[in-house]
């Protein structure tokens, strides 16, 4: 299935054309975002990923078990991870009348990389809305709340970088951008999924509301190449 190793499934699928590497490991160009993968999570894998790194690169990689220390990386940071998909099909509500939803671009790229640093919903670069269609929420000019699509593999697209400012929480900003986002993505004929920290109970309860349902449960992990 697409959804298996799905950053690996990305960057050599739809998404080629934002990754780095050869066959034996693979990342996004960096101002994208960290995000990387291999194969198999291997000696082979994990040797592939170094030599694309570099010396004290970094990469974030899924993997089905808890990260094991490896010669040659240091564990910088990671979490038990959830992917959802919703593929039961649940329509996203209409749009609120009371709410002004608007589409992101490049001229965003500077309210959004200070929305996703001090809400922190994931890896979030200068150029990662150019993965997809992104759409936010403004109070008074400021960015209050955003989401929109990341990862692509045939047939799925991700609902990603779901955020909204600590004094805006409560209101259904990121209930009506998911829903935005999965109309976009079920208008081409694709089906949403997500990623959500295990952890995150707020988050999971809200994707269950709005039709999303666990497919594979693992784990994050970011990683620094130290010892060369």
């Amino acid at each position: 299935m697409h959804l298996e190793n799905v950053i690996w499934k990305a960057l050599t699928t739809r998404q080629s054309h934002f990754a780095e590497g050869s066959n034996g490991a693979r990342r996004f160009i960096r101002e994208v975002t960290l995000l990387s993968a291999f194969p198999e999570p291997n000696d082979e894998g994990y040797k592939a990923l170094a030599r694309l790194v570099g010396p004290n690169g970094t990469a974030g990689v899924f993997l089905n078990k808890p990260y094991q220390q490896r010669s040659g990386w240091e564990f910088i940071a990671g979490a038990a991870l959830t992917q959802m998909i919703s593929e039961n099909g649940h329509k996203p509500t209409a749009p609120r009348s009371d709410l002004r939803i608007i589409e992101l671009g490049d001229k965003d790229s500077p309210d959004m990389l200070e929305l996703t640093t001090l809400t922190k919903p994931g890896p979030f670069g200068p150029r990662t809305h150019e993965l997809g269609y992104y759409f936010g929420i403004r109070d008074q000019g400021k960015l209050v709340a955003m989401a929109g699509e990341r990862l692509k593999v045939p047939g799925y697209t991700e609902v990603s970088a779901v955020c909204t400012h600590p004094d805006h929480l409560g209101k259904g900003y990121a209930a009506a951008l998911m829903s935005e986002v999965m109309r976009g993505i079920r208008e081409r004929g694709e089906t949403p999924f997500l990623h959500v920290r295990s952890d995150n109970a707020r988050a999971v309860s809200l994707y269950k509301r709005l039709g999303f349902q666990t497919r594979w449960q693992g784990h994050y992990a970011v990683l620094r190449r130290v010892g060369f």
